[in-house]
């Protein structure tokens, strides 16, 4: 297999990686949980996901929005009642760094989190918390755990999400128990099924967005291969529309994948039965990915060990290294000219 950076390796590491930040994260110096209005996180490419995990169980539990940001821009309503979370794997995302001195100026309470970089020498002039990332990990994306865990920890202490800690250790047990899942049957059929396809993934809105989200980065970053997702119900108010009259094409090229969680509404069920009906005229191939776990967080987080192991599998059935992404660092040479 070629693998030059160990992703694979990195990839079935994610429950020790969950523990190790777990066991690491000390309370922080935050802002008072009167005091806050809103959380604004900010983060590129693998180092946001954390946020978007963050913010699909705060719309549901938290009293205060939890914004994503993934721009250079601070938005109009950060101030001194914002709690910002900046994340950068290397600390020098340009996108995060230029917003983070924005928030800074406005006032906002921030932490920052980072390997080192721009963003850990800012954190230690601004006199801000920052949390250290572990930099023995080979790419932003391969470090879902060791970022997402101290944001959730950030929300539990500041009382925005009660329970997180309990989630994550459910988490860690489950993960834990799958340790063989790359040479299982379900990874191989399926990462069978979806090479040399362009995989259209869909799955429920909330963390479900998050899960499609992850596959399909993942799919780009380590097969180096397109993907494109959408979400219920509202694929079924526009997106749905566009099948039938290309099927002698898209049967040739498209793939579906339909991520399923235990905890949806019971419409959306069979809404996912009946576009699956569908098309399964349209598409080469029909696949479904079914969350296990026994909290929400724990099933969001076997879909994403699953769907990091399944991309990693199309990677070497195709004989493409994972770790590298030549494009990006190209571009960011451009940036620099």
């Amino acid at each position: 297999m070629l693998d030059t950076c160990n992703m694979l390796q990195a990839a079935l590491d994610l429950p020790d990686q969950m523990n190790q930040a777990k066991n690491a994260y000390k309370p922080l110096k935050l802002i008072n949980h009167d005091n806050i209005e809103n959380v604004v996180i900010f983060g590129m490419g693998g180092s946001s996901i954390a946020g978007d995990i963050a913010a699909s169980f705060a719309s549901q539990l938290s009293p205060v929005p939890v914004t994503v940001v993934k721009s250079y821009e601070m938005p109009a309503f950060v101030g001194t009642s914002s709690l910002v979370i900046s994340i950068s794997f290397s600390g020098n995302t340009e996108e995060t760094v230029t917003s983070s001195e924005e928030c800074y100026e406005a006032g906002a309470s921030m932490v920052a989190i980072s390997s080192g970089g721009a963003l850990e020498k800012l954190a230690s002039e601004w006199q801000i918390e920052h949390i250290k990332l572990p930099n023995s990990i080979p790419q932003p994306r391969a470090a879902i755990g060791a970022m997402t865990v101290p944001v959730l920890k950030i929300l539990e202490q500041v009382g925005l999400l009660p329970g997180a800690d309990s989630w994550i250790d459910t988490t860690i047990k489950h993960l834990g128990k799958n340790k063989n899942l790359y040479e299982s049957k379900l990874v191989n059929d399926v990462s069978n099924s979806l090479v040399n396809t362009i995989p259209l993934i869909y799955s429920s809105a909330g963390m479900g967005q998050v899960a499609v989200d992850r596959l399909k980065k993942q799919i780009n970053e380590n097969v180096k291969a397109p993907a494109f997702v959408n979400v219920y119900p509202e694929l079924c108010h526009n997106e749905l529309a566009g099948w039938g009259i290309m099927g002698d094409v898209t049967r040739q090229v498209l793939s579906l994948v339909q991520i399923k969680f235990d905890n949806i509404h019971p419409q959306m069920n069979r809404r996912m039965q009946w576009v699956k009906e569908v098309l399964n005229e349209q598409v080469r191939e029909v696949v479904e990915l079914n969350a296990q776990g026994d909290c929400d967080l724990c099933q969001l987080f076997d879909i994403i060990f699953k769907a990091d192991l399944i991309s990693i599998k199309m990677a070497e059935i195709i004989g493409v290294d994972p770790g590298p992404i030549p494009v990006l660092n190209d571009l960011k040479e451009f940036l620099k000219s």
